[in-house]
């Protein structure tokens, strides 16, 4: 299925539409109440109301984000989006009376009720998500939302500014009043979701609970550093899409309309990237491109200021885009959009996947209060730079793109799976084409994977093909191979040795697999004890029937195909640099047969069997 084809589903395209709605109207109501302040409102202090605007928004998010998990957790998901659409009618009802009677305060408590409404829906919005979706779907959903989000973001920012332009308040007035009608009628149709912790007992102090939330979520280091690097990806963008009106007329010298060329460039990317990120995780979480990411982000940020210096001053968009410069500028801003994609799918989607399920909510809450936090951090960090260190904006710019890389090796240095899936991903998209024939792995609980061994990367390949983490069996000797020793123990891998060369590695390497596949683990285990030095299936081991022996487990068949050519095998005419180069992208298979429901009932030559039927194709291929 494409990403697009989602949006024809019935249990997915009138959420979609409800949440795009939603964001669609946020961002018209605040961009036409500051412009209405910086040029309509007399005798005000327009830097004080600004800002005060956008603390009024963001501050709900620290208050009631703990209690929206709480709520999201433990009530039916469809009913809670449906009575917070209904209730943003009513606030844009209390809108239209702002906007005709130009009452500021009233203007500003609005916006406090969205931001309010705002962080009740996000525990909802991405919660919703995996009890619709099937595992295979998840990422294409969250690119999806991403996309909407942030075209939501760029479509409300121009309308704002346009209605502005129109003759009295009506038509602001009508137009967010039918958005949030249109988003109550789609929300109508979104599929029932059972709150996943009925007997919640609801914590009323919001911020014992707050407390509560976060220390929740530091308690999963993996999905904690996850939700860091969430919130510094909104630190990013909040920097970008609140300093490139300001470097556009500072910098550039340039007028208002070639700021809705860069804030479209930047959004466009975002999507582009979002969707692409679907296109390249085969179906499945893939945290390698999280990696892949930074990197972009890095290198486009540092180079997006170094474009600026061949601009000069032009006073309509036709200018702008007549120099060279400025289509070297839009590629970087573009291509930082792409690369924030890449980064941010991947980690929304693990935190929903990981998250445990009576807890999903108030872990998607805890990630909420940590994004408002940073973009309250990146407003101050960007005052001191621009103000106190006096810095212009293109060299704050780079000040972020540098603490981009430096937040980026610090997550990787604790977290090393993200680096280990990024190696893992590079590896199956540049050396090989590797496609899967895959039956239904188990989604949860332990299962014994069973394959034969043609070369030194097979556990890479099986890693990246299966959506689950695996922990490998291995040659103990494995581990001390450079790339693939990292690798190996970052994936927690299990090393063994024949009996007789180390029987405590032996005895070890058993406990740790019954330890696994007790605690719901996948393991994976190559029968055959050594690599193949024909390109054949070598006889089964007995050590496969000692472990499918103590495990009521199911056991699933694999065969690696095409990995024989490969230069990481033992194949003596698959050396030297030219024959790797002759053999880049070479098609390798990864095919699985029926799960056997119980490991303790099935024997070696059973499983052979199984492997050497799914090694021979129709075209007799191994």
């Amino acid at each position: 299925m494409s990403t697009f084809s989602l949006l024809k589903v019935r249990y997915f395209s009138p959420y979609f539409f409800t949440q795009f709605f939603g964001a669609f109207n946020d961002n018209i109501f605040k961009n036409y109440l500051i412009i209405m302040i910086t040029y309509q409102i007399i005798d005000a202090d327009v830097n004080m109301l600004t800002n005060l605007s956008a603390a009024l928004f963001i501050l709900p998010f620290f208050i009631f984000s703990a209690s929206a998990g709480q709520i999201a957790d433990k009530y039916e998901k469809a009913w809670l989006i449906r009575s917070l659409k209904a209730f943003e009618i009513a606030i844009m009802g209390l809108a239209a009376v702002g906007f005709y009677s130009q009452n500021i305060n009233l203007l500003m408590t609005v916006l406090f009720l969205m931001g309010t409404q705002s962080a009740f829906f996000g525990p909802v919005k991405y919660g919703i998500l995996p009890q619709h979706l099937p595992a295979k779907e998840l990422v294409a959903g969250n690119a999806l939302v991403e996309m909407g989000t942030f075209l939501a973001i760029l479509l409300g920012t121009l309308a704002g500014g346009l209605l502005l332009g129109l003759e009295g308040t009506s038509a602001i007035s009508m137009i967010v009043l039918l958005i949030a009608v249109a988003g109550y009628a789609c929300s109508r149709a979104i599929p029932p979701a059972p709150g996943l912790a009925p007997d919640l007992r609801i914590n009323p102090n919001p911020f014992s609970e707050t407390m509560k939330n976060l220390c929740l979520a530091a308690q999963h280091k993996t999905l904690f550093l996850s939700m860091l690097g969430i919130s510094w990806f909104w630190f990013l963008g909040a920097a970008y899409l609140t300093q490139l009106p300001n470097f556009t007329l500072t910098t550039l010298q340039a007028n208002q309309q070639v700021v809705t060329v860069l804030l479209s460039v930047f959004s466009i990317g975002i999507g582009a990237g979002s969707i692409l990120c679907d296109a390249l995780s085969d179906e499945q979480v893939e945290i390698g491109l999280v990696p892949l990411g930074s990197i972009g982000l890095t290198l486009f940020g540092i180079d997006f200021c170094w474009a600026q210096t061949a601009i000069i001053a032009s006073t309509s968009v036709a200018d702008f885009l007549a120099q060279w410069g400025s289509w070297h500028l839009l590629f970087d801003l573009l291509m930082i959009g792409v690369f924030g994609g890449f980064y941010i799918v991947p980690l929304y989607a693990m935190i929903q996947q990981r998250s445990p399920e009576s807890h999903r909510s108030r872990m998607i809450a805890a990630n909420n209060i940590l994004n408002a936090l940073f973009m309250v951090v990146s407003a101050v960090v960007a005052m001191l730079c621009l103000g106190l260190l006096g810095m212009s904006i293109s060299q704050f710019f780079l000040v972020v793109a540098v603490l981009n890389a430096l937040v980026a090796a610090y997550i990787y240095t604790l977290t090393p799976e993200f680096l280990m899936r990024f190696i893992v991903w590079l590896l199956v998209h540049s050396i090989y084409r590797v496609s899967k024939h895959l039956g239904p792995i188990p989604q949860e609980g332990g299962a014994l994977l069973v394959c034969n061994h043609v070369s030194y990367v097979d556990p890479l390949i099986i890693a990246a093909c299966c959506p689950r983490p695996i922990r490998f069996v291995v040659h103990a000797s494995f581990f001390h191979m450079p790339v693939l020793g990292f690798v190996l123990r970052t994936a927690n891998a299990i090393p063994i040795n024949e009996a007789e060369a180390n029987r405590e590695v032996l005895r070890t390497a058993h406990q740790s697999i019954s330890d696994a596949l007790a605690q719901g683990e996948l393991v994976c285990y190559f029968p055959e004890g050594r690599l193949t030095d024909n390109g054949a299936l070598q006889a089964f081991q007995s050590g496969v029937e000692h472990i499918m022996r103590h495990h009521h487990v199911p056991v699933v068949p694999l065969a690696l195909v095409g990995l024989w050519e490969s230069i990481f095998s033992n194949n003596p005419n698959t050396h030297g640099i030219a024959y790797a180069l002759r053999r880049l992208f070479s098609p390798v298979e990864l095919r699985s047969a029926a799960a056997i429901d119980d490991a303790s009932r099935c024997s070696a030559s059973t499983l052979q069997i199984a492997v050497e039927g799914l090694l021979t194709d129709k075209k007799g291929k191994r």
